[in-house]
C-alpha cells in the first residue's frame, strides 16, 4: 500500500492510533487495513464496547454460549472484551515488533466503578495483564487521586499502563510522578515497561466555550476554540521539563522509556471548527494522537504535517492566562 499522510505523521514523531474497536473489523480485515494505512495502535473504552456489542450480531453466539453455561453478565462482558482485545493484539503485534515496542499497543480500560478505589484498580489492572498476557497490552487506569497510587503500583510490577481521563497540567504532573516512582520501585530492567498519558482535548473546549459564551465579552469570545489546544500544548511543555535532568537520566540508564503524551478526544465537537483542529495543532516528537475513523479520514484528506505542539508556547501561556 502506498505511503499515506498517517505515515508522514509517524515520521514527524506522532503515532496515529485508532480510537475504536469492533469484532467485525477484526474478522473482515478492516483493522488490518487501518494498520496498512498507517495506524500503529488502538484504544478502547467501555463506551466503545457498549456500542460494538449492542450494535452488532458478531457477539451474539459467544454471549449466548456464556450465559447458557451459567456465566454472569459482568463476567460474560469481560469474556467478550478479552476475546476482541487478544485478537486485536495479534493484528498489532507486528507493529510492536517492528517499532521495538514503541507502538503496536491495544488499550483496555478497568471498570469505571473502580475510579476511586486504589486497591480495586490495582488488582483489576494486574488481573487483566495476567489474563491477557501480551507485551503490547496497555491497561487504562484513570488519573484520579485514587488512580495515582494504582498507576505507581502497576508500573512497579513491570506492567504497561495507559493513564486516562487527564484534563489539567497539574494532574498530569502528578501522573508523571507516579510513573517515575513506579519505575524507580521496579527491581528489574525497565525497557519492557511502557506508558502513555491520555490528555483529553476537545471536551475541554466543549465545557469552556459554553462558559465563555455565557460571559459574552469580546475578550471571552476571542478565546473560543483555543483553550483546549493551549492546555495540551502546556502539558507537552511539562513533558519536556519532567523527562530530563538527573532523576530521569538515572532511569534511562536502566532502560526507561518516556511516558508519551497521548492526545485523546480529538474529534471536534463544535461543527464550526475544522475537523482536524485537534490534530494539526498538536503534532510533535514523542506524542500519540488517538482518533476515531472520521478524524483519521479527515486528516488524510486535509491535515497538515508540521511540528506545532511547541511552536508557540508563549501564545499557549497567553491563552491560559487570559482564561
Amino acid at each position: 500500500m502506498p505511503m499515506t499522510k498517517l505515515h508522514d505523521l509517524a515520521a514527524a514523531g506522532q503515532s496515529p492510533w485508532l480510537d475504536n474497536l469492533r469484532r467485525d473489523w477484526i474478522r473482515d480485515g478492516e483493522l488490518a487495513r487501518w494498520v496498512e494505512r498507517g495506524v500503529v495502535g488502538v484504544t478502547s473504552n467501555p463506551s466503545i464496547f457498549q456500542k460494538a456489542i449492542s450494535g452488532s450480531e458478531a457477539y451474539d453466539e459467544q454471549f449466548s454460549e456464556l450465559i447458557a453455561a451459567g456465566t454472569s453478565v459482568p463476567d460474560a462482558y469481560w469474556d467478550l472484551v478479552t476475546t476482541d482485545i487478544v485478537d486485536a493484539l495479534g493484528v498489532l503485534a507486528p507493529v510492536h515488533e517492528r517499532t521495538d515496542g514503541l507502538d503496536g499497543y491495544v488499550s483496555v480500560e478497568v471498570a469505571p466503578d473502580l475510579a476511586h478505589d486504589t486497591d480495586g484498580t490495582t488488582k483489576a489492572a494486574l488481573d487483566l495483564h495476567a489474563r491477557i498476557d501480551r507485551p503490547n497490552l496497555y491497561v487504562k487506569i484513570p488519573g484520579t487521586e485514587a488512580g495515582l497510587p494504582a498507576i505507581e503500583r502497576v508500573i512497579a510490577e513491570g506492567r504497561s499502563v495507559n493513564v486516562t481521563l487527564l484534563f489539567s497540567v497539574e494532574r498530569y504532573d502528578a501522573v508523571i510522578d507516579a510513573y517515575l516512582s513506579g519505575l524507580e520501585a521496579h527491581d528489574g530492567p525497565l525497557d519492557g515497561i511502557s506508558s502513555v498519558a491520555s490528555f483529553f482535548v476537545s471536551r475541554v473546549d466543549a465545557a469552556v466555550d459554553e462558559r465563555l459564551e455565557a460571559i459574552g465579552t469580546s475578550e471571552a469570545l476571542a478565546l473560543r476554540g483555543k483553550v483546549a489546544v493551549a492546555n495540551a500544548q502546556l502539558a507537552y511543555e511539562r513533558f519536556l521539563e519532567r523527562f530530563s535532568g538527573p532523576r530521569w537520566e538515572a532511569l534511562v540508564a536502566r532502560g526507561a522509556r518516556v511516558q508519551r503524551p497521548l492526545w485523546a478526544s480529538t474529534s471536534t465537537k463544535n461543527p464550526e471548527y475544522p475537523d482536524t483542529l485537534y490534530v494539526d495543532t498538536l503534532i510533535g516528537p514523542d506524542t500519540v494522537n488517538t482518533m476515531p475513523e472520521g478524524t483519521l479520514d479527515a486528516f488524510e484528506a486535509s491535515g497538515t504535517v508540521a511540528r506545532t505542539v511547541d511552536a508557540d508556547l508563549a501564545e499557549a501561556h497567553r491563552v491560559i492566562d487570559a482564561l
